[in-house]
C-alpha cells in the first residue's frame, strides 16, 4: 500500500475515525451534530475531514489550529467511521496535503435541479449528522 507524507496509508481504513471541525455554531447544538456540518462545499463537491478521532483530544485541536482555523474560530468536531460514511453510499479519500486530510465525495449533483440536489445531500447529511460524536472544544 502506498504511503502518504504524514506516513498513514493511501486508503482509508473502514474503522477510521473521521473528524469534521465544526465552523459555525449552526452545525452543532447542545448534544448533537447537525446536518449543515456535513453538506459538501459546493466549489469542490466534496466535505473536508481530518483522519483522527476524538482522542487524544491536544492531536485533534492542534490539527484544528494548525491545518483549519486560520482566523476562524473551531467550537468542535463530528466525529465518525470511514465505514459509516461508505454504509450511506459515499467515499472517503485521503487528500494530503495538509497532513492527514480527506474528503467525503460522491454527493448527489444535479446542476439542472438544485432543489432535488440540496435535498438528497441534506437526507445524506441528516444520516452522517445522526452517526457522529459531537466533541466540543
Amino acid at each position: 500500500m502506498a504511503t502518504l507524507p504524514s506516513l498513514l496509508d493511501e486508503t482509508v481504513a473502514d474503522g477510521e475515525p473521521l473528524a469534521r471541525f465544526l465552523l459555525s455554531s449552526s452545525q452543532f447544538n447542545s448534544g448533537a451534530v447537525k446536518a449543515s456540518a456535513f453538506i459538501p462545499n459546493p466549489k469542490d463537491q466534496e466535505s473536508s475531514v481530518f483522519r483522527h478521532g476524538s482522542e487524544p483530544r491536544e492531536g485533534l485541536w492542534a490539527i484544528a489550529a494548525t491545518e483549519v482555523a486560520r482566523e476562524r474560530t473551531i467550537y468542535g468536531a463530528g466525529i465518525l467511521t470511514a465505514a459509516q460514511v461508505r454504509e450511506v453510499k459515499l467515499a472517503v479519500n485521503s487528500a494530503e496535503p495538509p497532513p492527514r486530510h480527506a474528503v467525503i465525495t460522491g454527493w448527489p449533483w444535479f446542476p439542472s435541479d438544485p432543489d432535488d440536489q440540496k435535498a438528497r445531500q441534506k437526507e445524506l447529511a441528516l444520516l452522517l449528522a445522526s452517526q457522529a460524536t459531537l466533541v466540543m472544544r
